[in-house]
């Protein structure tokens, strides 16, 4: 059996969402985002961030410096008794302004390219495992495995929101902000594992 893992978006999920965020200065975490990564690592959980990062290819910061801002952040993260266990970033865009970044790939989401090698690399159980974002996208992975996710926020159109909200799409469910949706994942664990030993 597989480990189960929760996949994060990073921007308007973990912190706060800034214009093409990339200096240190500026990050700021989210209310609460701190606790609910804790309470996922508590409940067994490998946190894995997926994350576009198009203003690479945008030519607005180098991927030297989204490297700096990781190192920082996971640093932040450690310093709370929390480790993300992966850090997967696409930089690609296909209307990239830097050519070397000019490509229609499949890592950016909603493209499942990091997704799956984040799969191999730690063996991860999609049965035990869910999608966390503030952009449908950030789910895509639900849509063609037996992963579930959580939409949380209000950054997504009305229409997607209204859909999620009302369960019309498959395996993806709502919460108003990434605590919310810990205490949840939490739950649903809890009642699978009950259900197992029974």
């Amino acid at each position: 059996m597989g480990v189960q893992a929760v996949f994060l978006d990073r921007d308007g999920t973990i912190n706060v969402e800034k214009h093409y965020l990339h200096r240190i200065e500026e990050f700021e975490f989210l209310p609460d985002a701190l606790h609910a990564l804790r309470l996922l690592k508590e409940a067994g959980f490998r946190l894995i961030l997926v994350t576009n990062q198009s203003g690479i290819a945008r030519g607005y910061y180098t991927e030297e410096d989204l490297a700096r801002l990781h190192a920082w952040m996971r640093q932040a993260l450690r310093e709370q008794g929390i480790e993300l266990d992966g850090v997967y970033y696409c930089p690609h865009h296909p209307e990239a302004a830097v050519p070397a970044y000019r490509k229609d790939c499949m890592c950016r989401k909603p493209g499942l390219g990091l997704f799956e090698r984040a799969i191999l690399e730690h063996e991860i159980d999609l049965s035990r495992s869910f999608c966390v974002g503030d952009k449908l996208r950030d789910c895509a992975l639900c849509a063609s495995t037996s992963c579930r996710g959580f939409l949380i926020g209000e950054n997504e159109t009305d229409e997607i929101l209204r859909r999620v909200k009302d369960g019309k799409i498959e395996r993806v469910q709502w919460a108003k902000n990434l605590l919310e949706c810990a205490e949840k994942i939490r739950g649903l664990t809890a009642c699978r594992e009950r259900e197992e030993n029974a």
